[in-house]
């Protein structure tokens, strides 16, 4: 049998040992799904529950470290733990015979980089949206003590249609398994997991907490706003430095228009420094609520809530944060703060009050202090008498709160409703049209990023941002979409490749694999593809399935032995079976019949189209003529027969009188008889 590494030199497929198994003697494994660094994915069915599954067996030299694979078992039950509607469920976890697997909710549908490649750069609200179910997974996952390490948008996944299009973030605790003894520097050890999204202390250390997983999803939301990573390199080790020595630049550089409190949200959960960083997901999906809330609203500027999310300042010696020698700067505005002064100030009301006294003069405080005197009866006097005089802060602070009402109430109704407008309805018509459309409301135009449509046409507006009908700031700009019309792929050529080589090229143009056959080929190399189906060149949907038909060679063609069988129907059988079949020769024989096979090469299969087939055909014994040998003596007459290689009877003639001579023969003289035939002698 050929081993797979010389199937693999001679570029030949290599069957996948796992295909077809029974895992656990309950998951049949199916198609290969995805191959990562750590481990590949397949689809499998569940016999036990009857249910389609995806099962994710680690590489054999991971699986074959027992203190890796006991550190997997404990993340994987932590993970199993999770249950939240955005986070991939784990269904259990085993070990058969070395392979080592986990068995996962089975996604049907794309990842988060298909969305960034087809979509990326995006407007923030778009971004938002897809990064609000990774970010509230991940706070699922931090209250219950988990870090995932290994935040991408590969590891994002999202269903299909008919699964509501669900966002489930995978591998959660697989990471942490992984690199649970293993040293991430940047220096002297390996780097686990996709560098793009390494946090700096990841890299320098390898110390991680929930800030870190902060970090990676600060990454996704740039590359989602920008449609490029934020720190490239021509190797990892560069990329790694940057991430420790380099912030991540703001998204408006590459991509304007986007608000600064969206470049704030960024800045800060990217943060180098991770003290300064949200603390976990939880902290970062209230910030982002905020801002995607702010977007709604159409706000192109806050910048309350760019202070509130900008980093704070750092020295610009020692990096500390803040100034020591300004302590009476004035800090930001916090609602919450505020709040809770107030209601601290309310519980300690009697420490006000006692303050307040304090700060009274000092006669009056003493008074004040000391207990009243025993009252006496006095005996009445005359008075004098002075106007009292009527104290002005009341009606002042009466006066000031009635502005201050009023003022808030402007501002509300100006904030509120007064300075905006409402988003006329452009959708389904031209640019131009929906353009015109706007100038005369007063409004901006921007056309965003154009995106496929199955209903809209090409060049019609798709969409708007802020939508028809929703409010928008006077003099604000409405973001336009514009339809490319149906998203259409043509199937890629695949004949001649390996199966491995056009699944590759079937992803790589949007489309999804389906299924393979196989078929023998007379032309074709095995493992190679034969065909598609959709035909090459076909105009489809993306991720529309493309199964492929692949070569197992040349049919194998087992044959009869047809020696001492009628020729004419050898000759007919094997040329029904493409065989091409040479008579190499017709040979006397005693033992086989005219016009049967005598011999035949080769007698036993497999052969192949085209290969030959000898024959050697009989032509019957060998015939000679009785010569005359009447009246010749008996000696004389047996001599010249076996001469000729007859056989010799002698018997006497019913006329027989002694003589001795040959009265006649049997068969007569001038038959064709078979050489070698008995020739009776009848003497006189």
């Amino acid at each position: 049998m050929e081993s797979p590494e010389h199937a693999r030199a001679a570029g030949r497929a290599v069957p996948d040992a796992l295909v077809g198994r029974l895992l656990d003697r309950r998951y049949r494994i199916g198609p290969r799904i995805a191959r990562g660094g750590m481990a590949s994915v397949y689809e499998a069915t569940d016999i036990r529950l009857d249910r389609t599954v995806a099962v994710k067996v680690m590489h054999p030299g991971l699986g074959d470290d027992d203190d890796f694979a006991q550190r997997f078992v404990r993340e994987a039950r932590a993970a199993a733990r999770l249950n939240h509607p955005h986070v991939v469920g784990v269904y259990d976890q085993g070990d058969d015979d070395g392979v080592v697997f986990l068995a996962m909710e089975y996604v049907p549908g794309h990842t988060l980089r298909d969305v960034i490649r087809k979509e990326s750069p995006m407007t923030p609200a778009r971004a938002l949206s897809l990064l609000e179910p990774v970010v509230s997974a991940l706070a699922a996952a931090h209250r219950a003590g988990l870090i995932h390490r290994d935040v991408k948008p590969e590891n994002v996944l999202i269903g299909d249609e008919a699964h509501g299009g669900r966002v489930k973030v995978a591998d959660f605790g697989l990471a942490k398994a992984v690199s649970a003894d293993t040293q991430h520097t940047a220096t002297g050890g390996v780097l686990i997991g996709t560098v793009s999204y390494l946090a700096p202390e990841l890299v320098v250390d390898g110390r991680a907490d929930a800030r870190a997983d902060v970090y990676a999803a600060g990454v996704v939301l740039y590359e989602l706003l920008t449609g490029n990573k934020p720190h490239e390199g021509e190797s990892p080790i560069q990329v790694a430095y940057r991430h420790v020595h380099e912030d991540v630049p703001a998204p408006s550089e590459a991509a304007p228009g986007i608000p600064a409190y969206v470049d704030a949200l960024v800045a800060r959960a990217t943060a180098r420094d991770r003290s300064q960083r949200p603390a976990d997901a939880s902290v970062l999906l209230h910030q982002i609520h905020r801002v995607a809330q702010a977007l709604r609203d159409g706000i192109l500027d806050d910048p309350e809530l760019t202070a509130d999310l900008a980093l704070a300042p750092t020295h610009p010696d020692t990096g500390d944060q803040g100034d020591e020698s300004n302590d009476t700067a004035p800090e930001p505005f916090d609602p919450i703060a505020m709040a809770n002064y107030r209601e601290t100030s309310d519980a300690t009301s009697d420490h006000v009050h006692t303050t307040a006294i304090e700060q009274l003069p000092a006669s009056v405080a003493s008074q004040a202090a000391r207990p009243p005197a025993p009252r006496r009866p006095a005996t009445p006097a005359p008075v004098d008498t002075v106007a009292r005089k009527r104290s002005v802060k009341g009606p002042l602070s009466f006066l000031l709160v009635i502005l201050l009402l009023a003022g808030v109430g402007v501002g509300a109704w100006w904030f509120g409703f007064a300075r905006y407008t409402t988003t006329p309805g452009v959708l389904g018509v031209t640019e131009a049209a929906a353009t015109s459309q706007l100038d005369r409301a007063g409004l901006g135009v921007e056309v965003g990023t154009p995106r496929f449509s199955e209903t809209v046409e090409a060049g019609l507006v798709l969409g708007s941002d802020p939508e028809p009908g929703e409010r928008v700031l006077k003099d604000g700009t409405v973001t336009l979409v514009v339809s490319l019309g149906p998203e259409r792929y043509d199937v890629p050529a695949l004949k001649g490749m390996t199966e491995d080589e056009a699944q590759d090229a079937i992803a790589a143009g949007n489309l999804a694999f389906g299924d393979s056959v196989e078929k023998f080929s007379d032309s074709v190399p095995a493992g190679s593809v034969m065909r598609s189906d959709p035909p090459a060149g076909t105009t489809v949907k993306p991720d529309t399935p493309v199964d492929l038909v692949v070569s197992k060679g040349r049919r194998p063609i087992e044959i009869s032995d047809w020696t001492g069988k009628d020729a004419d129907k050898a000759i007919a059988a094997l040329e029904k079976r493409k065989l091409v079949v040479e008579v190499t020769g017709e040979e006397f024989s005693d033992t086989v019949a005219e016009g049967a096979v005598i011999s035949q090469n080769p007698t036993t299969g497999p052969l192949f189209k085209g290969d030959e087939v000898q024959l050697v055909v009989s032509k019957g014994p060998e015939l000679v003529e009785v010569p005359r040998v009447i009246a010749m003596g008996v000696e004389a007459a047996t001599e010249k027969l076996e001469a000729l290689g007859f056989q010799v009877a002698v018997e006497n003639s019913d006329s027989y009188i002694g003589v001795g001579f040959v009265f006649s023969t049997s068969p007569d003289a001038g038959d064709m008889v078979a050489k070698g035939s008995t020739i009776t002698l009848y003497l006189i």
